[in-house]
């Protein structure tokens, strides 16, 4: 269950208390969302050996946490996705395409050795910008 502490998010996963970082943090008009996987928030991961339905449950969290702050994925800016395998890159751009095919952030795609699970096969970071309206 996420929840919202003043510029801070928490989605409640065990990771977050245990390494002491935010899901989200609300920094004036951009919101920052931490590296997000299919993991659910008791650290069992989801959807093992598709990259696809990896994909949208970790944007799935990572647009939560952006919700809570407010804004919508409308107001995605930017993204960057970690993929264990080159076989993945398509599923992973099948998801995000998606998802953000009308809104087209600035995207970022990286091949990495690993992630914290052996199991997770995609990680996203998200950031999202609202200009902030003036009041005269």
């Amino acid at each position: 269950m996420t929840h919202r502490t003043g510029s801070r998010i928490f989605s409640g996963g065990r990771w977050e208390e245990r390494y002491g970082y935010s899901r989200a943090v609300v920094a004036g008009p951009w919101v920052i969302v931490s590296g997000c996987t299919a993991a659910a928030v008791d650290g069992e991961v989801l959807h093992l050996g598709d990259a696809y339905k990896q994909t949208l449950t970790a944007f799935g969290v990572a647009l939560d946490a952006i919700e809570r702050a407010g804004l919508s994925r409308h107001d995605v800016v930017r993204v960057r996705y970690y993929v264990v395998d080159d076989e993945h890159y398509d599923e992973v751009g099948r998801a995000h395409a998606e998802l953000f095919g009308q809104v087209r952030p600035a995207c970022t795609g990286v091949r990495v050795a690993g992630l914290i699970d052996p199991r997770m096969l995609v990680e996203v970071e998200v950031e999202a910008y609202r200009e902030q309206v003036r009041r005269e």
